[in-house]
């Protein structure tokens, strides 16, 4: 599954929340997310508009790979709903 090519780090940051992750700092143009499901993790969004592909790609194979499901999954689930 392609990712989506027009994602903002405001609409990545709000995303998460669908599966567990909150906003628990905000350092310059960075957002912090965080979860405690099923062990806490921190992951590192930068608050550009909109984000490079890579850059959205790596945060949700990271956030794919904590919460054990494949990465297409985790895209359905944060954007397709």
């Amino acid at each position: 599954m392609k990712l989506p090519r027009d994602v903002s780090g405001a609409e990545l940051v709000r995303a998460p929340g669908r599966v567990g992750y909150i906003a628990t700092r905000t350092t310059g143009s960075h957002v912090r997310l965080t979860t405690q499901y099923p062990s806490q993790h921190h992951v590192t969004v930068p608050a550009h508009d909109p984000l490079k592909v890579g850059t959205l790609a790596a945060i949700l194979s990271e956030v794919a790979t904590h919460l054990a499901i494949d990465r297409n999954d985790l895209v359905d689930r944060l954007f397709h709903d």
